[in-house]
């Protein structure tokens, strides 16, 4: 009976666990999770902007913002975001290979596990 009544109470308390963990949405918006840069030059950089609006009612804190591949960098707001404003991401592209490109940026929050991503695209031409 005492292994029923514990094995309950680990299953009631892991889901209420579960039912408080955050996910991006839950905290943030993005304006546009992808941006398209069209057309741009061979060996001419390119800038993406991504605009993300705090919707809890907490700060929110981009902790960190990691490219997907080396060909890409990246920055962001590094003070906190306050509920209802807004926030900045930018990726910048390196374009130095001619052809279409797609990449990913995962941004972390403070407090949330999962990541988001975004991601910007376009093509490179002589």
């Amino acid at each position: 009976m005492k292994s029923i009544l514990t094995f309950v109470f680990v299953l009631i308390f892991s889901q209420a666990i579960l039912a408080q963990t955050k996910k991006p949405a839950d905290v943030a918006k993005f304006s546009s999770e992808t941006v398209d840069l069209g057309k741009v030059k061979v060996n001419n950089p390119v800038t993406a902007t991504f605009t993300v609006t705090n919707i809890s009612k907490e700060d929110l804190i981009i902790e960190n913002v990691t490219p997907g591949c080396g060909c890409t960098k990246s920055d962001f707001t590094k003070e906190p975001i306050k509920p209802g404003k807004t926030g900045k991401i930018t990726a910048t592209y390196n374009a130095a290979t001619v052809g279409n490109f797609n990449k990913t940026v995962y941004v972390k929050f403070l407090g949330i596990t999962e990541q988001k991503s975004v991601s910007i695209l376009g093509v490179v031409e002589q």
